[in-house]
């Protein structure tokens, strides 16, 4: 076995490396090019030039793709440009505005890892006969008696894990992270050592085909009509005043939201049918139940019947907390919170951790207070 875990000479291993622009997947096709393998660079066009060159800090776009292909020729590898425009456009942007409509706070970046990046870039790699796919993501891989896992990054502040949940045991049998066990300082060393210009280049931002940070603007272009006023309503019944539009609102929202005075009052919950913004208190936030869709389960045997312990990520930036899991059912999985998580919305990702193992995780369908629960 070479160190990718092939069983061919390391010059005879083909590597697709899925090459953004960044210094992340810039390194890991410096770093695997220099051990000899044959490395072939892609770099994916997802959204238009013309707007993603307003926005610094994006992504697979524009200046982004002009960097990847300067560092693909200063370590003489073949590089090629895919039109994935059509495909992000159907896949990533259109579930972003529905999403938004639904009054879920949606995570384009993890669709586009499930829907683009990890399932059509990884055809594309199969056909031009590669062994493996390597990118530049902060995840490390482990084989456990035969099976490959999924584990946390050994620098925790660049961990991207929580984006990854939805890899499936076929997609890390076939792909790479070079990466996982290195610090982001380290990485930015073999840039410079490998004279990549991008090596003080800044880490992509926010969402890439956002280019003014405006997220109502891309949805209304999206979605034409989609502000639809309404009233703002108090958990006790209250109204309290008229919104312009749910999309401008979002779970755990204080600032902004149009009404003053009085004790501070945050959106506990968003009506679409309705088209309420519901406020209340922030105790009010407190979730203690999530309904999961589309889980992805990659943990070792089958989930029992009366549930299994894990720890939970409901955000990015959030640490895991304790949790139970219990199995799909009719198509959703129930998570129950061993202590209650502020600000959880619908769209959201929920992963499961055992230690530093990934088990999987789902998209959040309903985030359930417990003021909701004794409703019930």
């Amino acid at each position: 076995m070479n160190s990718l875990g092939v069983a061919k000479p390391v010059a005879e291993t083909r590597v697709v490396v899925a090459m953004s622009g960044g210094v992340d997947s810039s390194v890991v096709a410096a770093l695997l090019k220099e051990e000899g393998y044959d490395v072939v660079g892609i770099t994916l066009q997802l959204y238009d030039h013309g707007v993603a060159v307003q926005k610094k800090g994006a992504c697979c776009a524009g200046q982004d793709i002009h960097d990847a292909r300067r560092v693909a020729e200063a370590i003489d590898i073949p590089h090629y440009v895919l039109d994935y425009e059509s495909r992000f456009r159907d896949s990533v942007m259109e579930e972003f505005a529905d999403s938004y409509i639904r009054g879920e706070t949606p995570i384009p970046c993890v669709r586009c890892n499930q829907e683009v990046k990890f399932k059509d870039l990884l055809d594309t790699a199969r056909d031009l006969g590669a062994d493996v796919m390597a990118t530049g993501h902060y995840v490390r891989q482990k084989v456990e008696g035969g099976q490959v896992t999924l584990e946390r990054a050994v620098d925790q502040g660049r961990d991207q894990s929580y984006f990854l949940f939805a890899t499936t045991q076929a997609q890390l049998d076939f792909i790479r992270f070079p990466l996982g066990g290195m610090e982001k300082d380290e990485v930015r060393r073999l840039a410079a050592k490998y004279g990549l210009e991008v090596a003080a280049k800044p880490d992509s931002q926010d969402i890439c085909f956002v280019p003014d940070g405006s997220y109502v603007s891309v949805i209304e272009r999206l979605r034409p009509g989609a502000s639809e006023p309404g009233e703002i309503v108090h958990m006790d019944g209250r109204v309290l005043g008229e919104h312009k539009g749910i999309i401008h609102y979002t779970i755990g929202q204080r600032r902004g939201i149009g009404i003053g005075g009085g004790d501070p009052l945050y959106v506990i919950k968003l009506d679409p049918e309705g088209a309420r913004v519901i406020v209340g208190p922030r105790e009010a936030l407190e979730i203690t139940r999530l309904e999961l869709r589309e889980v992805n389960w990659i943990g070792a045997g089958d989930i029992p019947e009366d549930g299994i312990e894990i720890r939970a990520k409901v955000r990015s930036t959030r640490p895991p907390v304790a949790a139970r899991l219990y199995p799909v059912k009719d198509g959703i999985a129930r998570i129950d919170l061993i202590e209650p998580e502020a600000g959880v919305s619908a769209g959201q990702a929920c992963v499961f951790y055992d230690g530093e193992r990934v088990l999987g995780g789902g998209w959040i369908t309903r985030a359930l207070a417990n003021w909701e629960q004794e409703a019930a």
